[in-house]
């Protein structure tokens, strides 16, 4: 049975590592022990969809050539604008405040339901959202202040030669191909570099989950996280 806080409000935690460290992983495995967990690609997906602010910007700032015949985004083309582009900024300014306010709303909604739920939002990006923030020059707001609106961070860390390879294998599962170029390796590689190192990620971590064995290990490691957070 899951274990129940018993404290005095709701628990507000972010989880985040680079690509391939095993986040969409740990977040099945707390949600089967009871968090609540949104993640936020999911919700950058549902954003993204025709009816939706954030598509119209992303047109108006990208335009059609991301746009496919039935309407929907090109995401292949647009990420490849985005990161091989040099145009990710671009497309973060219109993405992240949009799924930011996304998620505060959907946390209020958990701890409307229960004052005492652990909320838990997967995010790759919790630190270099802030990051880019300030090196905007944005000292106030949600952005530039994100990581400090969680009450606990959990870092997910792996060596990036095993992360890509997980990535890899990931991309050719979904769309049931063979890397042979080596170019969604590259790509791994490319996006591993606009994000933070696992060294500067883990000096602003509470928890840190060094996802290198096996999944019984990962889940071990994770259920004691789970317990921990339940007695804070």
């Amino acid at each position: 049975m899951p274990a129940r806080r018993t404290g005095r409000r709701g628990l507000r935690v972010g989880l985040t590592g680079s690509l391939g460290s095993g986040k969409s992983t740990v977040a099945a495995i707390f949600r089967n022990l009871g968090a609540q967990v949104i993640e936020a690609d999911e919700l950058g997906r549902a954003l993204m969809e025709p009816d939706q602010q954030v598509y119209a910007d992303i047109v108006r700032t990208f335009g059609p050539e991301v746009v496919l015949a039935d309407g929907r985004l090109n995401r292949p083309r647009l990420a490849q604008l985005a990161f091989a582009g040099g145009r990710l900024d671009e497309l973060n300014a219109i993405i992240h405040p949009a799924v930011i306010t996304a998620q505060r709303a959907w946390m209020d909604q958990v701890f409307a339901a229960n004052p005492h739920a652990v909320a838990i939002v997967e995010s790759a990006l919790i630190f270099e959202v802030e990051r880019d923030a300030r090196r905007r020059g944005e000292t106030e707001g949600v952005l530039s202040d994100w990581r400090n609106r969680f009450d606990k961070v959990i870092v997910l860390t792996a060596p990036d030669e095993l992360k890509i390879a997980r990535y890899v294998a990931r991309v050719c599962r979904e769309r049931g191909i063979l890397d042979t170029d080596g170019g969604i390796a590259e790509d791994a590689r490319r996006r591993l570099a606009l994000q933070m190192s696992d060294r500067d990620k883990v000096l602003r971590a509470d928890y840190v989950l060094a996802n290198t064995g096996s999944l019984e290990d990962l889940t071990h490691a994770t259920e004691q996280i789970w317990r921990e957070l339940n007695a804070s």
